[in-house]
């Protein structure tokens, strides 16, 4: 359905090419997964089967790629439409009209389709995808996981064969992202349409594909294979598959069902210890405050029965909630819980409603923000709205200035959570993960007391994340607060030492990261439905564990 022969792109003015060496083949009907690390050209793979690259991107490419026989050289991407749908990480930024039937309707508008026809698909693909009772919803009132499942279906209605999706679930809740992967399922297993999809939550997808595309480093050629062959070799996988390969169980699991099963030996050698505190910080934080971590200079920030409105929905609901030096607390919940807003309220973006917000003494909502930099910074879910110069050695240069750091401090984060980024680079043309890394870059040059994080590892693959991690570990060590919003299960579970669960604007649950993750199917990490009932949370937990039983 899909063929690449020796493909390869370079855009304008770079050095090396984006990919290279890409020869294979995606059947017709199955579910195929790229893989790879940040950076590595998986857009910009994706982008070549729907014709944007090269035609709307610009770059030269380099051999060919066939989509049901059409050559997307010779076809632009309009032409590609009724063959190729696409999806990207952020469905509203694709969105034209204002309700949900309107745009299921407009795609096979474009092409001139008779009322009749479409009439008939927009009725089935509402019933494809449960769609039905939300046919005159507005779309800006839909949850994260239903406004994917319209993007999906504003493609579906022209009955594409090939559908093409760049980080589907990235941001959306544990539940919201099983919807979607149900329903691409569906497409595939009833439907047969083909599914290429980029992904870095592999723990989500991956033992849903069929085939796996690996891209192991920029310009490298790529493997293609079954997923448990491809995992076994990939420096990219899911903790399923870490866990897996340290127990030395063949041939690897790539679910935790598949894992469960193969767990009762690794269960009895773990019964009856007990694992470090969740998260690597709070041991820390405990023995950094007798070490002079300071306690005795009070919270950080207190929310005291916090309320904000949002236009007529009350966001947040008399919330409570206190944050100390050196802590590490993470936020989760539904997509529409409250936690963007719980944040943005701590920089005073949202004035409360009623209740009180305090940061670091002071009031953010009645702060001139260079004064409030120097007391919490905020990297919201989309890095782009903090990055405005033209080079990254430009935002770093900037960044220093504005926080009055010595130069080259914003660099020096930049290069350990990304190596291998230009300073002449524009921002544009980083990848998601990448620019995320820069924002954040950006907001610690001012190592303000208070950081505040929405979505951190959106984009971000593990070996990125894995440094994120040691980043802020090395912050909460020195008596930084961090508040992170994240649908990653996996990143609380090895970061946060406290999890507040939001919904419907009001605190839920509130206590230890081991406590309440277990307690919720929902939130829970891989390693901790694997090895349950034992209280394990994460694959270094249980090596450290069996290194020291050796």
């Amino acid at each position: 359905m899909i063929r690449f022969e020796q493909v390869s792109v370079r855009y304008d003015d770079a050095a090396e090419p984006a990919v290279a060496g890409v020869d294979l083949t995606v059947p017709e009907g199955e579910l195929c997964l790229l893989v790879g690390p940040s950076g590595v050209g998986k857009s910009t793979l994706l982008g070549a089967v729907s014709g944007l690259v090269p035609h709307f991107t610009g770059g030269v490419l380099h051999g060919r790629v066939t989509v049901a026989g059409r050559d997307t050289r010779t076809h632009k991407p309009r032409e590609l439409a009724d063959v190729v749908g696409t999806v990207g990480q952020d469905p509203l930024s694709h969105f034209v009209t204002d309700t949900v039937e309107d745009e299921l309707a407009y795609g096979m508008e474009s092409l001139g389709l008779a009322p009749a026809t479409m009439r008939r698909r927009v009725e089935e693909t509402l019933d494809l995808l449960g769609l039905a009772e939300l046919r005159d919803r507005p779309i800006a009132t839909l949850s994260g996981g239903q406004q994917q499942r319209v993007a999906i279906g504003s493609v579906l209605t022209v009955h594409p064969k090939v559908l093409v999706l760049d980080e589907p679930t990235s941001a959306l809740d544990p539940g919201a992202a099983e919807e979607v992967l149900a329903v691409l399922q569906r497409l595939v297993h009833d439907l047969g349409t083909t599914v290429l999809m980029a992904e870095h939550r592999l723990e989500r997808v991956v033992q849903y594909a069929d085939q796996v595309i690996l891209l192991p480093a920029p310009g490298a050629s790529p493997m293609m294979g079954a997923p448990a062959d491809i995992m076994a070799v990939s420096a990219v996988h899911p903790p399923v598959v870490a866990l897996g390969r340290l127990a030395g169980w063949s041939p690897l699991p790539l679910s935790v069902r598949d894992a469960r099963r193969k767990a009762g030996p690794l269960r009895e050698r773990l019964a009856g210890r007990t694992p470090p505190v969740a998260g690597g910080v709070a041991g820390r934080v405990t023995a950094g405050v007798a070490a002079g971590v300071a306690a005795a200079a009070g919270p950080v920030a207190v929310l005291d029965r916090l309320s904000v409105r949002r236009g007529r929905t009350e966001a947040l609901r008399q919330v409570s909630l206190t944050v100390r030096p050196g802590e590490t607390v993470a936020l989760m919940g539904r997509n529409g819980a409250g936690k963007s807003t719980l944040l943005s309220a701590l920089v005073g973006l949202h004035p409360p409603s009623s209740g009180t917000v305090t940061v670091g003494g002071i009031v953010p909502s009645r702060t001139k923000p260079g004064e409030l930099i120097r007391q919490v910074g905020l990297v919201p879910q989309e890095p782009g709205d903090l990055l405005y110069a033209d080079t990254v050695a430009g935002e770093c240069a900037a960044a220093d200035q504005d926080a009055h750091a010595a130069p080259g401090t914003c660099r020096a984060m930049v290069t350990e959570l990304l190596p291998g980024v230009h300073d002449a680079t524009h921002p544009r043309d980083l990848s998601e993960g990448q620019r995320l890394a820069l924002a954040l870059s950006v907001v610690l040059a001012a190592r303000p007391p208070l950081l505040l994080l929405d979505e951190p590892t959106r984009g971000l693959d593990y070996a990125a994340k894995g440094r994120l991690v040691s980043q802020l570990r090395v912050l909460a060590a020195d008596g930084h607060a961090i508040v992170l919003a994240t649908h990653d299960v996996e990143l609380a579970a090895e970061l946060a030492h406290r999890v507040v669960i939001l919904a419907d604007g009001e605190v839920v649950a509130d206590g230890p990261t081991a406590e309440v993750v277990v307690s919720s199917p929902a939130f829970a990490p891989q390693v901790s439905k694997i090895l349950a009932p034992l209280p394990w949370l994460t694959v270094p937990q249980v090596a450290r564990a069996l290194e020291e039983s050796s």
